[in-house]
């Protein structure tokens, strides 16, 4: 037996793939069964032959970051391994996300299950960045939910370490809708800050039930990001009108998020304006959201078995597949994998 047999053997006697669950540009993930224990797993096949040089970075980093990363929030990688061309990433089973607990209008939510959410998602959040690791898409349907409740970061292809000065960085990450103004105007330079208002977005559209600012393209992004939250000045922000993509846009009042979120508690509304600072050096840590009084006060958080969830199955169908990313597709916009 040659060690290409040997090696497909060993992976069909580990793991059986079942169905397909998604596709991308670069990857299939099927759900499947560890075949010893009879587990319910994720396998995330990417594909790799199509890479000049065989590897892609972004593969690479996704491994590292979740080998290094082990939380009760962010999703486990159980097993790594190669066949041919592809390289397969074994990870735990999620069967929704919270994309589809906001969209889905039969499920009704409260304030302690907002608060329940985002305690878990900053818990995950926090864990990344005290590893120096920012994820760089922030997203609802990137926060995976497991079948007892529990939120977790997923997808770290676009991860990057973070803390060194001498390294820039690409703007062209964080779907559109939740990419922070610093990125939009081309910054190469930056820190949790851009998780952190991807953070903030999340909030704003778990209390609003939409998204919060849904731009067409990078310019109508920042155009409806400053008619929510006013147009900031360079007193506001420093060094704002120096980043490579800056231009001057009307000058749109300050509004008070109380005009948007009507039903949102005084606790809420203050977190999610330390969020929503402009000045990404003055926007809140991950930890220092955390030790917010609003996780504090009444309501507490729901317990995560206690949170609604999404009945339905989190297998779509091959045309379902294919809309929902051509959907993902057009929000993103001009999203494209980085390489730094």
């Amino acid at each position: 037996m040659d060690s290409d047999e040997e090696e497909v053997n060993t992976v069909t006697q580990k793991y059986q793939k079942d169905a397909k669950i998604g596709e991308g540009t670069y990857a299939v993930v099927y759900r499947g069964t560890e075949i010893n224990t009879g587990r319910t797993v994720a396998i995330k096949k990417i594909k790799m032959g199509q890479f000049k040089d065989g590897l892609d970075l972004t593969a690479i980093r996704e491994v590292k970051y979740l080998q290094e990363l082990r939380h009760p929030n962010v999703i486990e990688l159980i097993d790594v391994y190669s066949h041919k061309t592809n390289l397969n990433l074994v990870l735990e089973y999620l069967d929704s996300d919270l994309e589809q607990v906001i969209k889905d209008k039969s499920i009704l939510f409260m304030p302690a299950d907002i608060k329940s959410w985002m305690l878990m998602m900053l818990r995950g959040l926090d864990h990344c960045h005290r590893h120096f690791i920012l994820h760089r898409d922030m997203k609802p349907n990137n926060l995976l939910i497991s079948s007892n409740g529990i939120l977790k970061i997923a997808d770290f292809g676009l991860a990057r370490d973070w803390g060194d000065p001498s390294k820039q960085m690409t703007s062209q990450v964080v779907t559109r809708w939740y990419r922070s103004p610093e990125l939009l105007f081309g910054a190469k330079e930056y820190s949790y800050a851009v998780d952190i208002w991807a953070v903030g977005c999340i909030f704003a559209e778990l209390m609003l039930r939409t998204p919060y600012v849904a731009g067409e393209s990078d310019m109508d992004q920042l155009t409806k990001i400053f008619h929510a939250l006013g147009t900031p000045t360079e007193m506001d922000w420093p060094g704002m009108s120096s980043l490579p993509d800056f231009i001057q846009f009307k000058a749109f009042p300050k509004v008070p998020l109380r005009q948007y979120f009507t039903a949102a508690g005084v606790d809420a509304l203050s977190l999610l304006e330390q969020m929503l600072v402009f000045d990404p050096n003055k926007r809140w840590t991950a930890e220092e959201c955390l030790g917010h009084s609003y996780f504090k006060n009444t309501p507490l958080p729901t317990p995560s078995e206690k949170l609604p969830r999404v009945l339905s199955s989190f297998i779509a169908s091959e045309g379902d597949l294919k809309k929902r990313k051509a959907v993902e597709n057009g929000e993103n916009g001009d999203n494209k994998i980085p390489r730094n």
